[in-house]
């Protein structure tokens, strides 16, 4: 089974709690107006990837990390290939955080869907509203946007532990990957990095 991703980080602090291995799908049929990620939108660009090589790769970090997020896009656009890695990497003992802009209530009744939401720990949905944008809690840009804790790992206690921030990441060959949750548009103006920017 292959899973069509933007972006992969292997090592995050600021998409979840914890340190966290980072799927970025491609593509979303959502297109949230101010949406920070438009370049996650086409269906047709980004990279295949064969689902049991991501979940060998994600098992290498298993004691380097607490767990994996996905993101986007929209992760429930893919549902059955990431149901089938939410199932393994939940088997081996790390958690799943998941991003949708759906609704959780919409997304149930969906059977395509069960088996990832069955083995995502931290639910975060709602879609981006840019009249609502609020970057107070983590990783939600919009007041809108709710948080379902689907099973015991964790619990309220992540609003006075954690806060939003965000990474900046340089590759090899200099291309710079912005992520985490804040204002970002400000953040490239005050650094004039406002050109050929992924984030």
């Amino acid at each position: 089974m292959k899973l069509r991703v933007f972006n992969i980080l292997k090592k995050t602090k600021v998409e979840g709690p914890g340190i966290r291995y980072c799927i970025w799908v491609q593509g979303c049929s959502r297109h949230c107006k101010g949406c920070q990620a438009k370049h996650t939108w086409p269906h047709d660009d980004g990279s295949l990837y064969d689902t049991e090589d991501l979940i060998n790769d994600i098992l290498k970090y298993k004691d380097k990390i607490e767990g994996v997020t996905f993101l986007g896009g929209e992760p429930f656009e893919q549902a059955e290939a990431l149901g089938k890695i939410a199932e393994s990497i939940k088997n081996a003992g790390l958690s799943v955080v998941c991003f949708t802009g759906g609704k959780i209530e919409e997304l149930k009744e969906n059977p395509v869907n069960t088996k990832l939401l069955k083995n995502i720990d931290l639910l975060i949905d709602g879609e981006f509203i840019e009249e609502l944008t609020d970057y107070s809690r983590p990783w939600c840009g919009s007041s809108n946007q709710r948080y379902h804790f689907l099973t015991d790992r964790y619990n309220k206690e992540i609003f006075e532990k954690y806060k939003n921030k965000i990474e900046v990441n340089i590759s090899k060959n200099g291309i710079i990957f912005i992520n985490g949750m804040g204002n970002f548009k400000e953040i490239l103006q005050k650094v004039d990095l406002t050109r050929g920017v992924k984030g």
